[in-house]
């Protein structure tokens, strides 16, 4: 006859530890809100009990399982070397900790989802938060049908209406950025733009344009980057080719300006004596340039901190209620390239 050894229980390691089943399991989950004291007791008698922890049950019964999806439909190199991506990510991770939720990173080049959505499909997160889509991901109508909660930093471009959002005034920051540029009494304005397939891209450009225009200026010296210094250094020798004459760029990102400073050294134009420049970010990139970068500072903290908030919420909910979007307002970091 085999004799089964006894399985030890949650409430044995609460009463052994002299804590509540509550501190005990928090303890054992590795919740923050429990003392030094009492999670070495709980500790100690889950080793004396040869207790285990049911993680498949307690998810089952719960139904959840304490963890958020961060979504980019980007490649490995991208993240990993972009300032913004770093910065979004530590935010997030930080904001998550707070809550007790873990953070599973999932990366998908754009147009290529399938994986990425069969393993959303198996409900091993409770949420997702969304970044830096483009046109064709179609991620916001794929994860409103699978009923999955999901907040996007950044207004996608297909199904915004049927998910939360939160985003910065990307075309409002744009035409400040404009304005700072004429007020110094720059005529001849360029725009190094983002890609054409992001909505960051496309509504700073248009806030560029807009303003120009309302200025009556000229609004036709456009280049395109992708957010990557590299790109910021190539689309500037674009512009300079095509008009050697520019006294001011607006660049849709402090890489691509940076980029752009560099090709306006290596052809012996000076920072801000010949042509003026402001950028968009101000991650860590702009106060290091020479001279330091004037820029718009995107919010990222902010966003992610109320992206998490939303996304909580509509977890808590059931997933219940309706998509709410919310804007901030960049703020203009003035330094020495107007």
């Amino acid at each position: 006859m085999v004799v089964k050894a006894h399985a030890s229980t949650l409430d044995e390691v609460a009463r052994l530890a002299g804590v509540s089943k509550a501190t005990a399991s928090r303890a054992i989950n590795g919740r923050s809100k429990v003392s030094a004291k009492a999670q070495a007791a709980v500790l100690d008698a889950v080793r004396e009990l040869g207790y285990t922890p049911n993680g498949a049950a307690r998810s089952l019964v719960m139904q959840r399982t304490g963890s958020v999806a961060v979504i980019l439909p980007e490649s490995d190199e991208r993240v990993f070397s972009d300032p913004f991506f770093a910065r979004m990510l530590h935010a997030v991770a930080r904001a998550l900790r707070e809550r007790d939720l873990q953070l599973v990173l999932l990366l998908a080049q754009p147009g290529d989802e399938s994986r990425m959505l069969l393993y959303l499909r198996g409900r091993y997160v409770d949420g997702a938060i969304v970044a830096s889509h483009h046109r064709d991901d179609r991620l916001a109508e794929h994860l409103s049908d699978l009923g999955l909660p999901c907040v996007f930093i950044g207004t996608p471009w297909l199904g915004a209406d049927r998910v939360s959002v939160v985003d910065s005034d990307n075309a409002g920051a744009a035409a400040q950025a404009v304005r700072v540029l004429v007020e110094s009494g720059r005529r001849r304005i360029a725009a190094i733009a983002g890609p054409r397939d992001m909505r960051a891209g496309h509504d700073r450009l248009a806030g560029w344009r807009q303003e120009l225009e309302a200025a009556g200026l000229d609004s036709s010296r456009v280049a395109y980057g992708d957010f990557t210094e590299h790109s910021g250094t190539t689309a500037c020798a674009e512009l300079l080719d095509a008009d050697g004459d520019i006294d001011g760029i607006f660049a849709a990102s402090d890489l691509m300006a940076l980029g752009a400073m560099r090709e306006l050294e290596a052809r012996g134009l000076r920072v801000p004596d010949d042509v003026a420049i402001v950028g968009y970010d101000d991650l860590g990139v702009a106060e290091r340039t020479q001279p330091p970068l004037t820029t718009l500072r995107n919010p990222i903290g902010q966003m992610v901190t109320e992206a998490v908030r939303l996304l909580t919420e509509t977890i808590d909910q059931g997933g219940r209620g309706a998509p709410r979007h919310v804007v901030f307002v960049p703020e203009l970091v003035r330094r020495d390239t107007v």
